[in-house]
């Protein structure tokens, strides 16, 4: 392995990491409905365990509800209660074929709860960042030990890796941010 594939690697991997981060806040909600809050929700269809969006049609009503359109005339009831039983806090209400989820509105306090969340979180992604970096530092010193890389390419590439730690870490204070933002507005 050579320098370029460690800091290409290191770079890759500080990105999925990135990745990871946006995806999980995705998941922490804020006053506004979205389809996505119901990926974690599960449903029992014919014994197997299948997510929501594979046995019904998930689309927003409005800035407050989600339709939930079964697939089957049957499975409404099993869906509801899934919803119902998912840690999200969520009342959904039948409405013929139709199940209207509405997103209640947030309190204070439970913002605040959120943006610790969000914080954790980051900090998380920080942590996963900052041990990528330490790997790829290893690998670095692992050439050098092995005579494959000088000591100055080794110090050159350990501050590249660094100054690519700072830029992904800066970028996780700024999503962090942001979702801070979005959770605190009224």
């Amino acid at each position: 392995m050579q320098i370029s594939d460690i800091k290409k690697n290191a770079d890759l991997k500080m990105h999925a990491s990135i990745e990871a981060l946006k995806g999980s806040l995705g998941k922490v909600r804020t006053g506004r409905a979205n389809p996505a809050l119901l990926d974690t929700v599960h449903v029992d269809y014919y014994g197997a365990m299948l997510p929501l969006s594979q046995v019904a049609n998930l689309s927003l009503l409005d800035s407050r509800t989600i339709g939930v359109a079964p697939w089957e005339k049957g499975m409404g009831a099993k869906i509801e209660k899934a919803i119902r039983e998912s840690d999200l806090g969520l009342n959904p209400a039948s409405q013929g074929d139709l199940i209207r989820v509405p997103i209640p509105a947030m309190t204070e306090e439970r913002r605040k709860e959120l943006t610790k969340v969000v914080k954790g979180e980051g900090e998380q992604a920080k942590v996963a960042i900052r041990n990528l970096r330490r790997d790829a530092n290893e690998q670095l010193k692992k050439l050098v030990k092995d005579k494959l890389a000088s000591e100055d390419d080794d110090r050159r590439a350990q501050d590249e890796v660094q100054k690519l730690t700072d830029r992904m870490i800066a970028e996780v204070d700024k999503i962090v941010a942001a979702k801070e933002q979005e959770l605190m507005a009224f």
